[in-house]
């Protein structure tokens, strides 16, 4: 550590001349210069254009917004080093500071390829400048010469426990060598998804199943690679294993069941993507809790419904719990209306203009036909029902339902049928009180 903060110390002793100030300044200057254009360029651009919609032209276009400070700041302090080498000046700061900036640079491309070629939903979405950044610390080090020393002084900095050591720098390496097993692992799992999704052959359910159990298996077998490649005895990992084995049982075991819950869900194929389903666990045509099935996560099920709210449902909820699927075997869903008519009109009237209501409506299936029928005799007239069938639940139930009453209502009043109102009559009586 020693040797490492003299180096340091040599190196900045060394700057404190007027050249070396000068060439500091000026590498300062176009940092923050890079900076503002490369925000006003992004600034005056059109939104959609810097978006990260899929596409080879928007991942392109998003990709040079990105590193247009660092391609702005390379040009600067390319010129400038240019500019000082015919003018016989001083210039290895700017020579170092040309090779650090063309390194982040190509280390930030490298980054943004990566989590292009993994996918939009992948971690390191968002984690894309701070990965940059260390990595190019690391190297930037090695560039400077100060590499081996920082090594050094963290393998310094250790914790003995018997004849096991634990340094800063083991814990450093550890975690490098596994997040970047994980990284490949997140890749490959990624390539594997978009061929078993490009098989038409075979159903979206299953694909999904693969997909989520690939990617899963993948992820746990970098990890040990990782951790051996660290070289980390994994034999020594057998207590750590066994108290995440007791986690599971006591405290993670919702986390598990639902996971568990996917994966019997995926492979059953009871509900897949598309799927038109309700929550409410009443028979019939309830839209309570009413949706489609958007994606089959590993926790959960995303749920979008008309209002355009996605509710994250757990598996193990659809698991144990009663759920309508409407789309599971057969499309088609019956939907009944209830209409009470007054003992004073024709119920055979009545009757014919329940079924002449669903005439001309283009979600009606004619076949089954419409069928209206007289259900019981109520307290205030007779007790109808009009069924009818439609084969698009997706497009909404509550709006078939509102265009056939509106009819069935037009139909009754222009042919003089009455909907009675309900009316109660409460006497009160008074007694008066014996003298």
């Amino acid at each position: 550590m020693q040797e490492l903060l003299e180096k340091i110390a040599h190196q900045i002793q060394a700057l404190f001349t007027v050249p070396s100030l000068l060439q500091v300044f000026l590498i300062v200057a176009i940092v923050f210069a890079a900076i503002w254009l490369g925000k006003r360029i992004r600034s005056s651009t059109p939104a959609k254009m810097v978006t990260a919609a899929p596409g080879m032209r928007n991942r392109l276009a998003e990709g040079l917004f990105i590193v247009s400070p660092h391609s702005i700041a390379m040009l600067l302090t390319a010129a400038l080093l240019g500019f000082l080498q015919l003018a016989h000046q001083k210039n290895s700061l700017v020579a170092v500071a040309l090779q650090l900036i063309s390194l982040l640079l190509v280390i930030r491309v490298a980054v943004y390829v990566l989590r292009v070629s993994v996918g939009n939903h992948a971690p390191i979405k968002g984690w894309g400048t701070t990965i940059s950044l260390i990595v190019w610390a690391a190297l930037s080090l090695h560039v400077l010469g100060w590499l081996d020393d920082f090594i050094g002084t963290l393998e310094d900095i250790a914790i003995t426990t018997g004849d096991t050591k634990i340094s800063v720098w083991s814990v450093v390496k550890l975690l490098i060598t596994v997040t970047a097993f994980i990284l490949v692992a997140a890749w490959m799992a990624r390539w594997i998804e978009q061929r078993l999704m490009s098989m038409s052959s075979v159903a979206i359910s299953m694909r999904i199943g693969l997909a989520k159990f690939i990617q899963a298996f993948l992820i746990g077998l970098s990890i040990l690679l990782g951790l051996n490649a660290a070289g980390l005895d994994l034999t020594t990992l057998t207590v750590l294993t066994g108290a995440i084995g007791i986690g599971l049982g006591f405290g993670l075991q919702a986390i598990a069941s639902n996971f568990v819950s996917g994966f019997v869900l995926l492979m059953d194929r009871s509900i897949k993507p598309g799927d038109v389903i309700s929550l409410s666990g009443a028979t019939g045509t309830t839209s309570d809790n009413f949706g489609w099935v958007q994606e089959l996560r590993g926790r959960y099920v995303v749920l979008r419904d008309r209002d355009g709210v996605e509710t994250l449902v757990p598996n193990q909820h659809l698991i144990t719990n009663p759920v309508i699927n409407w789309s599971y075997a057969d499309p088609r869903v019956r939907l009944r209306l209830p209409v009470r008519v007054s003992y004073r009109c024709d119920p055979e009237l009545a009757l014919q203009l329940l079924t002449q209501a669903t005439r001309g409506h283009a979600r009606v299936l004619p076949d089954p036909a419409p069928v209206s029928r007289l259900m019981s005799f109520g307290d205030s007239g007779f007790e109808l029902e009009l069924r009818f069938w439609i084969s698009d639940p997706q497009e909404g139930v509550n709006n078939v339902r509102s265009d056939v009453n509106r009819s069935i209502w037009q139909l009754f009043r222009d042919n003089g049928i009455v909907i009675p109102v309900m009316q109660s009559e409460v006497v009160y009586r008074v007694e008066k009180e014996k003298p």
